[in-house]
C-alpha cells in the first residue's frame, strides 16, 4: 500500500477530524525566493559552479537549501557542501534502493507506517528547509506524489484511535516544523485526545537548517503536548551556530528533552575527531546525541556510505573517552523494514563462569559470573 499516493483516499467522518487548514504550508514574513534557493538557476549563481549539473540531479530530486545554510555552506565548505548540493552521483547509484526501509509496504493507511509493535511514524508535511542530498525519503519528501492533506491526516488519526497498541507516535515527515503553527497544533491537540497515545515525538531538522523558525511562540504552543520529545538532526560541528543553539534553548526551556541523530556520511563527518566535537558541542546547547545512524541503502546515496568498520571505530574512540552523556547509539536501520538494529563494538572476549573482556584502554579484564548463594 503506498504510504502517500497521488490520489487521496476518501476517508469516513472522524470524532478528531481537523479543521479545514489553509492551502499555504510555508508561512513566512519574507517571499519563498528570498528565504530559499529552489532551483539551480539560483544555486549556479550563488556558489559560482556549473549550471547543467545541478540541472540534471534537479530534473529527479528536488532542490531547497534555506538562505541561513547558504551562508554556512560558504564559510565552511566542503562538509556542508555535500549535504546540500546536488551532484551527479546521484544520478549513478545502481546499488541503491527506492524505499529501503520498506515504509511504502508498512503502511496501513496513507502516510502513517506501523513498523514497530507499540510505535508509528506519521508524515504530516511533505516539505523540508532543506532537502538533504543523503535523505531517506528522496523518493518521494519535496515532490508533488507526496500527497499530505486532512484526508491522510484524518486516516492517520483515525488508525491511532482504533490502534491502542500504538503508545509513541513520532511526527515527521518532511519536517513538522514546516507547517503552519495553527496546523501543527491541530494535530498535536488531536494526537493528544487519543488516549492510548502517551508520548508524541517530532522529528525534526529546523533547529540547524532554518532556526529562525523556532519562534518563543512556536515554544510555547509545544509546551502544551506534554509529554513531547524532539529528535533533530546535526551532522558537523560547523551546524552548532548561536543561532541553533538559540534555537535548541528555546525548545529546551520549553522542557522539551531533545535528542540528536546523527547520520554517519562519507566526507562530512566519518573520523572519529570530527564526530567526538559534534558531539561535545551538541550537549553544550542541550541536545542529547541519541543515534550515529549508518546510512540507510537509498537510491542516490551510494557516494554518502561509510563501511560498518569506519562507525565502530568511531565509537572505539568515543566510548571511554567522552562522558557518557555523549555517546549516541550507532545503528544500522535494517533493509526491508526490520527496524533499528545496534552496532557496538566488540569488548567481550569469552562469557562462561567468568567474563573475560577489554577495557576502553584495550586491556584484558575479568568479571565474575556466576550466583553466590
Amino acid at each position: 500500500m503506498d504510504a502517500c499516493p497521488v490520489a487521496p483516499r476518501r476517508v469516513a467522518p472522524c470524532s478528531i477530524l481537523l479543521a479545514p487548514h489553509e492551502t499555504n504550508t510555508m508561512p513566512s514574513r519574507q517571499p519563498l525566493s528570498s528565504t530559499f534557493i529552489t532551483r539551480p538557476e539560483q544555486l549556479a549563481h550563488a556558489l559560482a559552479i556549473p549550471l547543467e549539473p545541478l540541472q540534471a540531479v534537479h530534473a529527479h530530486y528536488p532542490l531547497r537549501i534555506s538562505a541561513y545554510y547558504l551562508q554556512l555552506i560558504k564559510q565552511h565548505g566542503l562538509p556542508l557542501w555535500k549535504q546540500a548540493v546536488p551532484d551527479l552521483k546521484e544520478l549513478n547509484d545502481s546499488s541503491g534502493l527506492v524505499d529501503p526501509l520498506d515504509e511504502e509496504n508498512l503502511s496501513p493507511v496513507p502516510c502513517l507506517v506501523h513498523k514497530y509493535p507499540d510505535r508509528a511514524l506519521f508524515l504530516v508535511c511533505s516539505e523540508c528547509a532543506m532537502y538533504c542530498r543523503f535523505c531517506t525519503r528522496k523518493r518521494k519528501v519535496g515532490k508533488p506524489d507526496m500527497v499530505i492533506n486532512d484526508q491522510t491526516i484524518a486516516a492517520g488519526l483515525e488508525y491511532l484511535a482504533r490502534t491502542p497498541a500504538i503508545t509513541d507516535v513520532l511526527v515527521s515527515g518532511g519536517d513538522p516544523f514546516m507547517l503552519p503553527l495553527s496546523r501543527l497544533e491541530q494535530i498535536l491537540k488531536a494526537l493528544r485526545a487519543i488516549p492510548s497515545v502517551v508520548t508524541i515525538r517530532i522529528g525534526t531538522r529546523v533547529p540547524c537548517t532554518l532556526p529562525s523558525r523556532v519562534t518563543l511562540r512556536l515554544a510555547a504552543m509545544l509546551k502544551k503536548y506534554h509529554p513531547l520529545y524532539i529528535n533533530t538532526h546535526f551532522n558537523h560541528p560547523a551546524e552548532i551556530t548561536p543561532e541553533a543553539a538559540l534555537a535548541c534553548g528555546r525548545l529546551a526551556d520549553a522542557g522539551i528533552p531533545l535528542g540528536c541523530q546523527t547520520v554517519l556520511l562519507r566526507g562530512v563527518n566519518d573520523s572519529p575527531e570530527t564526530i567526538k566535537m559534534l558531539m561535545r558541542q551538541l550537549l553544550r546547547i542541550r541536545v542529547k546525541p541519541y543515534y550515529l545512524f549508518q546510512a540507510d541503502l537509498t537510491r542516490g546515496t551510494s557516494h554518502f556510505r561509510t563501511t560498518i568498520e569506519t562507525g565502530v571505530d568511531i565509537m572505539r574512540q568515543l566510548i571511554g573517552h567522552v562522558s557518557g552523556m555523549a555517546v549516541p547509539t550507532y545503528a544500522l536501520d535494517a533493509p526491508g523494514g526490520g527496524g533499528k538494529i545496534p552496532l557496538t563494538p566488540h569488548y567481550i572476549n569469552s562469557l562462561g563462569k567468568t567474563l573475560e573482556f577489554t577495557t576502553y584502554r584495550h586491556l584484558p579484564c575479568s568479571y565474575p559470573n556466576e550466583i553466590i548463594p
